[in-house]
């Protein structure tokens, strides 16, 4: 009687396994018309910290150095850099690093494993990033987004105490800018 019972269950479980695909919510959001840096969400964010420590800048990037950018950062964390820098609201920010915790920025940085994160088709992907400048140590977060088939910068959240700037993110920081 079990073997029967079981025998009926089985081709039922297997046809409503059929019925509910989950697709990836990677696809929501959207289009990307920058170009692209290879690899996962924590290789590209290493290598824009990488890039930001061998070519540091203070305060707004400038356009030739928001251009090197480009293909690290989403959409609209690019067009909110472009737009306060054309604002002339970077003269508040001359002399802090917009990217991290510490007005001077990191000279070493290490961006977490995006392996130890459980959900794979997250739309989006917080990562710890250590940063050290001499012996000043600290964590900042970096919000990796998929858009299109990238992985991209989209903020990132101080977490210094105390951070060197009144919002608790980059794109906090950028927003204030406007008003």
């Amino acid at each position: 009687m079990r073997n029967n019972a079981f025998a009926l269950l089985l081709p039922a479980a297997l046809l409503l396994s059929a019925c509910t695909t989950v697709e990836p919510v990677t696809k929501d959001n959207g289009p990307r018309t920058a170009p692209c840096i290879e690899g996962g969400p924590d290789q590209v964010a290493q290598q824009f910290y990488d890039l930001r420590i061998a070519q540091p800048v203070q305060g707004l990037p400038d356009s030739n150095t928001l251009a090197k950018y480009r293909p690290y950062l989403s959409d609209a964390l690019y067009h909110s850099l472009q737009a306060a820098s054309s604002s002339g609201a970077g003269t508040q920010w001359r002399s802090n690093d917009l990217f991290s915790s510490l007005s001077q920025g990191p000279t070493a940085a290490s961006v977490a494993d995006a392996s130890t994160i459980p959900n794979r088709d997250a739309r989006n992907i917080p990562l710890r990033v250590d940063l050290s400048r001499g012996d000043k140590k600290w964590q900042d977060e970096v919000l990796m987004i998929h858009q299109g088939s990238c992985w991209v910068v989209n903020d990132v959240r101080y977490m210094a105490n105390p951070a060197h700037t009144p919002g608790g993110s980059l794109s906090q920081v950028l927003e204030q800018a406007k008003k």
